[in-house]
């Protein structure tokens, strides 16, 4: 990097286990620039948020439940890490059981 050079960089700042099953990920874009000295400061910062939930659960139309695992493939590492964690089978159990319990 140059003096003046700008950058982008992410950073999974916050990673939440809610009602036990869901797991909010705030993800922070940060933008800097290089100074003379070699250090970068950081000009802006933005922030994504979104909710994980162990199953995608759909009641059709004959009342029947399908229940379709979350593909975590995508996400960062450490939210992998905390996903599988957290999800245990007891969770994914309870949690459709919870879904079915809905009146959707």
């Amino acid at each position: 990097m140059a003096n003046g050079d700008i950058t982008k960089e992410y950073e999974y700042d916050k990673i939440e286990v809610v009602q036990t099953f869901k797991i909010q990920v705030r993800k922070a874009t940060i933008i800097m620039e290089e100074q003379a000295d070699g250090s970068k400061v950081e000009l802006s910062r933005s922030f994504h948020r979104h909710v994980l939930s162990p199953f995608k659960s759909v009641k059709g139309e004959d009342g029947n439940w399908t229940h379709t695992a979350t593909d975590i493939s995508g996400e960062d590492a450490s939210v992998q890490a905390i996903a599988n964690a957290a999800w245990t089978d007891t969770v994914k159990t309870n949690y459709k059981t919870y879904r079915e319990s809905q009146s959707i």
